[in-house]
């Protein structure tokens, strides 16, 4: 799909259920656009979860990760960023940090995350996924729909054109 986020606030910012995120995230990745529907895992310091949600085969969805805007450790790295790609995941958007960003850099995959920091996460296995998760002034909710590009990020309840 070839869109804007300028072109999609122009055609439906006064819709109910449009939003569009407060640019608190950076764009990583060799994919600056990127768009699909939402899977929400919700997470803290620990990427188990995140890596269970990336093993699966997908289309055109992207995920995003509450990890609580935690500064202290990654929870993606080029391993994660390859695997999401090898599934057909589209993007991944990230409250909290990525490492390996110069190869991830390189990907051909969407990524938005707050910083890069080299420490990996913990490996404890705990999280929760498809929750309703709050963050950059936008409620991210199972299967609506995420707009990213090197304007912004814009989530809408249904798909837009």
């Amino acid at each position: 799909m070839t869109f804007t986020t300028a072109s999609l606030c122009d055609a439906h910012s006064s819709e109910e259920h449009f939003q569009i995120a407060e640019p608190l995230l950076k764009s990583y990745g060799g994919r600056s656009s990127f768009c699909g529907q939402i899977t929400t895992v919700k997470v803290f310091e620990d990427n188990v979860l995140v890596r269970t949600v990336l093993e699966e085969k997908v289309e055109n969805r992207v995920l995003v990760v509450d990890g609580g805007g935690s500064h202290r450790c990654a929870l993606l790295g080029d391993d994660l960023a390859r695997l999401a790609m090898a599934n057909g995941w589209q993007g991944i958007v990230i409250h909290g940090c990525i490492r390996d960003s110069a190869i991830v850099n390189q990907l051909p995959i969407g990524i938005l995350a707050l910083h890069a920091y080299p420490l990996k996460s913990h490996k404890k296995g705990h999280g929760d996924r498809d929750l309703l998760v709050t963050f950059a002034g936008v409620n991210f909710k199972q299967n609506y729909f995420l707009y990213a590009d090197a304007d912004g990020m814009i989530v809408s309840e249904t798909m837009l054109s």
